[in-house]
């Protein structure tokens, strides 16, 4: 055995049985600026007063729908809270306005139908040009929102249950017409809290916020089935300002997926999403990644920090996703902190993701990827270190790794690597040959996040609502 060989031994050891250090070091409490994370709201009624039965049968999407309309009178009066009490409710899509909190008690459940004509079908996103899986429209999230400012969904841990299997037979059986829908998707909102429930069995993606910003999501847990397709927890679209922290997550894909159009249409669109902190995220993904970048990627990613990560039992550890064609920008991103056991590949970076809305994207539209760090990683039963693949004639630099030690299974290579540069340092098993090089992890060419601060705005100001937003 040579001497450093031993030494990533070693190292190993302690780090594992001692919990690592790192990750047994991260700070606790939230990262996220903050005056407040709850408003009192002056008014507020019961969905009940509606006429809505909690008896898991009866359906009360109308209820819903009118009780948010009669609380729309209070929105300039200091905002309103509808509360939803112990039951089941049975419901189909319904929507929220400004400066409304949305309860429920810790024994509510609101239940989604399984009737498709209780989703309507929508207009796709103009950043995708299309829905995300068919051509042509999309069905509706279960709870949405456009141009909404001052939103709070919380409760004392109820629940929202999207019953997806409906949906995700559909999908495997393409009998789809549309784009199946999310539980909660939000367009063009600001100031938005996301707390203390559970969400489960998600039709699609299943906390979307698109296009906004100054958003919390906050002591959540979402559940699905390991094997229920792309059922990713939360997805940030091409948003920014976003604080995503003490969660636990366990679906069918990606725990947490950033994204940013697709395509011509993203790149048209040109939305990215940016200052996005995550932290203290603990969950587990047969088929996707603790946290993932892309693929839609083509507005740009910048500018995102996640530490404190506990991953088990899953595909990947970190993903970023590409491909000729998209455009775009991932750069300035930094990992942290990040403990996994049982995890078949750690670090993977997909330069030919594929998947395209149509044959109208231009194949010369590359993306850059530049600046990634990833430092105080500790795996144990890792498959493969990492797979590393960018794009023949493009620039996938500035790829810096750090104190990453894995207890990797296989006797294959651990690192393939492939079109990408960087450095690395204390990293076992030894990393590939294109990342050899000496890390200056204090110079400029690995991003260390020190930039990402805190936005100091108009939420401080008397009468409105202080989300918190990224402060790293």
């Amino acid at each position: 055995m040579g001497r450093s060989t031993a030494l990533c031994a070693v190292l190993l050891i302690v780090a594992v049985v001692g919990g690592s250090a790192w990750t047994a070091g991260a700070a606790r409490g939230s990262r996220c600026k903050a005056v407040r994370t709850a408003v009192s709201r002056p008014h507020s009624v019961t969905v009940t007063e509606f006429g809505a039965v909690g008896d898991g049968v009866t359906l009360n999407t109308l209820a819903f729908q009118n009780a948010v309309f009669y609380l729309q009178s209070f929105a300039n009066k200091g905002g309103a809270q509808l509360f939803v009490p112990a039951g089941r409710w049975l419901t189909g899509s319904f929507g929220l306005i400004s400066h409304l909190t949305l309860s429920l008690d810790k024994d509510a459940v609101i239940v989604g139908s399984t009737e498709s004509l209780e989703w309507p079908v929508i207009d796709p996103l103009p950043s995708y040009g299309r829905g995300r899986e068919l051509p042509g429209g999309r069905h509706q999230s279960l709870i949405h929102g456009h141009n909404l400012t001052d939103v709070v969904i919380t409760g004392g841990n109820g629940t929202i249950d999207g019953q997806g299997s409906v949906w995700w037979d559909r999908f495997n059986n393409h009998t789809l017409d549309y784009t199946r829908p999310h539980l909660i998707e939000l367009m063009y909102s600001t100031e938005v809290i996301i707390s203390n429930l559970t969400f489960k069995n998600s039709p699609f993606w299943a906390i979307h916020p698109v296009y906004c910003s100054q958003v919390l999501v906050q002591n959540v847990t979402i559940l699905a089935p390991p094997d229920s397709p792309n059922t990713d927890g939360i997805s940030p679209d091409s948003s920014d300002n976003v604080c995503i922290e003490d969660c636990y997550i366990n679906t069918g894909d990606d725990l947490i997926s950033i994204k940013s159009g697709w395509d011509e249409y993203g790149i048209s669109f040109a939305r990215p999403s940016f200052n996005i902190s995550i932290h203290r995220i603990t969950g587990s993904t047969k088929s996707g990644a603790g946290i993932a970048l892309g693929s839609e990627m083509s507005g740009g990613i910048s500018e995102i920090k996640a530490e404190g990560l506990h991953l088990s039992n899953s595909l990947h550890g970190i993903r970023l996703k590409t491909s000729p064609g998209r455009g775009g920008y991932i750069k300035n991103i930094y990992f942290s902190d990040i403990f996994m056991t049982n995890v078949e590949f750690a670090i993977r970076i997909t330069g030919e993701y594929g998947e395209h809305p149509d044959e109208s994207y231009n194949p010369a539209a590359l993306p850059l990827i530049n600046k990634i760090t990833i430092r105080d990683v500790v795996g144990s039963n890792i498959s493969v270190a990492g797979l590393l693949e960018g794009i023949q004639g493009d620039s996938f630099s500035d790829i810096c790794l750090s104190n990453v030690l894995l207890d990797v299974t296989l006797d294959r290579s651990p690192w393939k690597c492939s079109d990408i540069k960087g450095y690395s340092n204390l990293v076992c098993p030894e990393s590939c040959e294109p990342l050899r090089g000496e890390a200056p992890f204090h110079s400029a060419a690995c991003y260390l996040a020190e930039g990402l601060r805190p936005q100091d705005s108009h939420m401080n100001q008397p009468g409105i609502l202080p989300v918190m937003v990224a402060s790293l």
